[in-house]
């Protein structure tokens, strides 16, 4: 049985889904994602002359959750109730957590996807003058609960 995108008419044309006959329900997501950057560039961290760019990171990740439905075109805006982004040192770099929470006809997956990617890029931007080579990795969906197609988590 092959799946049809909801994104798309029968004459392959781009579209909001419409959600207005879909129940409320409980909603939640979680995202990930990895900036990778040497030990000196980590170790400097601390003494970053534009602030504390954990931070930074972590409150531009709860931001841009928000702010989705403004940035991929055919996300509804939603009503989140809960958004945190956690973000920790590890050898190789820095680990992005997002966690994205509503109760609604939809699910927050790409607003936790959203969060995760913007902290990592806000992370980029506060230690690019340090090393022009750091990498963010791994942008992917953790685990998502709710709605017609079930829970998923990852493997």
């Amino acid at each position: 049985m092959k799946k049809k995108l909801s994104h798309f008419d029968e004459s392959g044309a781009p579209r909001m889904v419409d959600i207005s006959t879909k129940l409320p329900t409980k909603r939640t997501a979680r995202a990930h994602a990895f900036v990778r950057m040497r030990p000196q560039v980590l170790a400097q961290l601390p003494e970053n002359p534009k602030g504390n760019p954990l931070e930074i990171a972590r409150v531009a990740g709860i931001s841009a959750a928000k702010k989705t439905a403004e940035l991929i075109p055919l996300c509804h805006p939603l009503m989140l109730s809960h958004v945190d982004v956690q973000v920790s040192i590890e050898a190789e770099g820095v680990r992005i957590v997002s966690s994205v929470s509503t109760t609604g006809p939809t699910g927050v997956e790409m607003e936790a996807l959203t969060a995760a990617s913007v902290a990592a890029l806000t992370v980029y931007d506060m230690t690019k003058a340090l090393d022009k080579g750091i990498e963010i990795h791994d942008l992917y969906l953790l685990e998502k609960s709710g709605g017609k197609s079930g829970d998923y988590r990852r493997a």
